[in-house]
């Protein structure tokens, strides 16, 4: 089973068992995230589009470890002005491997009172 998840504003295609870098999640090391934001599903040839996202899909993942990433190096300069800038950063990463992927069914549920029924009977009091 094969998934399009977006994770921290990037679209992952993801399968059980891999394990992936993002940007950092919030969560501790071992701990389990779900995710919902499910935008493509393909199973045995079969493959569902969600618009934008599947209702009812999740994607299971594990937190391996928090990490940073290499040191990006920006390097400013003008030339024959002497000006000379030096700055870097290193990118806070979360490592996740993908435990499971769920197509759930519509859960159906039964209400007592819809809400327009309420609407309907408090008009009709404000009106006496």
């Amino acid at each position: 089973m094969i998934a399009v998840v977006k994770i921290g504003g990037e679209q992952l295609k993801v399968e059980k068992g891999q394990t992936f870098t993002v940007n950092r999640l919030e969560g501790e090391s071992g701990k389990k995230i779900s995710f919902s934001d499910v935008l493509l599903i393909e199973e045995k040839g079969s493959t569902k589009i969600g618009n934008p996202k599947i209702e009812n899909a999740m994607v299971n993942a594990s937190i391996i470890e928090h990490l940073k990433g290499d040191k990006v190096i920006v390097f400013k300069k003008k030339r024959r002005k002497g000006y000379k800038v030096k700055n870097g950063h290193r990118q806070y990463l979360t490592k996740i491997k993908i435990e499971d992927i769920k197509m759930g069914t519509k859960k159906t549920s039964t209400k007592k009172d819809s809400p327009k029924e309420k609407k309907a009977t408090t008009n009709s009091k404000e009106k006496k």
